[in-house]
C-alpha cells in the first residue's frame, strides 16, 4: 500500500471513527491536535489528513473497529511498513498472527505471513519476532534468500 492510499483511506474514515467514539468535532480536533476547521474540511472531503495526522489517528484510535476492519487489525504494523519502506528494522516480538494473518510459507520456524485485509506481508522469526514488513512480496523473498532462511 502506498502512503497516499493510506492517507486517502484514513481521511475518508475520520468521521466514522469520530462517530464510533461519540466525539464532537471539537473533541476530535483536540484529541488529534488539529483545528476544528481542518477536521471539518477533512470530513467534507476537501482536505486530506497529513501523514502525521494519519499516524496520530491510527495510534490514538488503535482499538477502533472501523480502522481494524478496514486494515485487518493493528494499524501500527501497516504504519510501520509504510514508514520504513525498504529500511531494515529490528522489530519486537508479535503475537504470532492468530487472527488477521494467513501463513504463506514456513522454513525452520520462520514464517512469512500476509494480512488478510491490507494484504501486506511480514516475516516472523521462530519466537514471533517481526523481522520485516513490506507490501512487496519479492522484497521479503529476497531478504529470506540473502539471510539463508529458505
Amino acid at each position: 500500500m502506498e502512503r497516499n492510499t493510506f492517507i486517502q483511506i484514513m481521511s475518508s474514515r475520520l468521521k466514522l471513527v469520530r462517530t464510533e467514539y461519540g466525539f464532537s468535532q471539537d473533541q476530535m480536533a483536540a484529541v488529534l491536535g488539529i483545528s476544528k476547521k481542518s477536521l471539518v474540511e477533512t470530513e467534507k472531503g476537501r482536505r486530506p489528513l497529513s501523514w502525521t495526522e494519519c499516524v496520530t489517528l491510527g495510534a490514538v484510535f488503535a482499538q477502533s473497529q472501523v480502522l481494524q476492519n478496514e486494515f485487518g487489525g493493528d494499524l501500527s504494523d501497516i504504519i510501520t511498513a509504510i514508514a520504513f519502506g525498504n529500511t531494515h528494522v529490528e522489530y519486537p516480538p508479535t503475537m504470532g498472527g492468530k487472527v488477521w494473518w494467513t501463513l504463506i510459507e514456513e522454513h525452520n520456524g520462520y514464517r512469512l505471513q500476509q494480512n488478510i485485509i491490507s494484504r501486506h506481508y511480514r516475516l516472523l522469526d521462530p519466537h514471533d519476532g517481526r523481522m520485516m514488513s513490506s507490501f512487496d512480496y519479492e522484497e521479503i523473498r529476497d531478504y529470506m534468500r540473502q539471510t539463508g532462511i529458505e
